[in-house]
């Protein structure tokens, strides 16, 4: 009986070949493109930085050119888009999503901001570098030129992203924490002879 059931359930799955893995590979990606579309324009309007504003409006043009050139593979692929969320992307995209909810505009939402999306970024340079392998297998060539592109796009805003974060907003963020503790500091030191001319009036009674 046991042997039986194995077999059965062994026998319920799929063994893709490779075009159909390239497709649900593609599948995936025009689904992340699709998510981190519809939140990078609120993304942007959160930071304050506008160098990463420009940064984050520049990434929804790439993703756009993308899901069109995803969107041709499929029409001569005769494949379809599919309806399947990909539900990886939808928790890193969530989590950018909720950090603008919880932290207020500044610095510190900023280089959230950046860790989110560089988090977003390298899943989906992992997923190009598969599709374009997968292209390159099964001779897709309109495919592996468009994943190509992304990869020659992708790696280098990740790589802006670092330096903004290491040059502007980490800076800007210690910055910030200096100051709060300076002005904590003359605000014990004012409250110091209050408390002491207190003290001594209670004294004196």
């Amino acid at each position: 009986m046991a042997t039986k059931a194995k077999a059965s359930r062994r026998s319920s799955k799929n063994s893709p070949d490779a075009t159909e893995l390239l497709v649900l590979e593609l599948q995936e990606i025009h689904s992340a493109e699709n998510q981190l579309s519809r939140v990078l324009p609120r993304l942007a309007k959160a930071a304050e930085s506008q160098k990463l504003a420009g940064m984050l409006e520049q990434r929804l043009e790439q993703g756009e050119r993308l899901i069109k050139d995803i969107e041709s593979v499929f029409d001569e692929m005769d494949a379809s888009p599919g309806r399947k969320k990909n539900v990886a992307a939808e928790g890193l995209i969530n989590d950018a999503r909720e950090h603008v909810q919880e932290i207020e505009p500044g610095p510190a939402l900023d280089a959230v901001l950046i860790g989110a999306i560089q988090k977003t970024e390298h899943y989906c340079i992992a997923a190009w570098g598969t599709a374009r392998s997968l292209a390159q297998a099964v001779g897709q060539k309109t495919t592996s030129q468009a994943m190509e592109r992304a990869l020659k796009e992708g790696s280098p805003f990740d790589e802006q992203l670092t330096a903004l974060a290491e040059q502007e907003i980490t800076p800007a963020l210690l910055s910030g924490e200096s100051d709060d503790d300076e002005s904590d500091s003359t605000n014990d030191a004012r409250a110091r002879p209050q408390r002491r001319e207190k003290s001594e009036q209670r004294a004196g009674r």
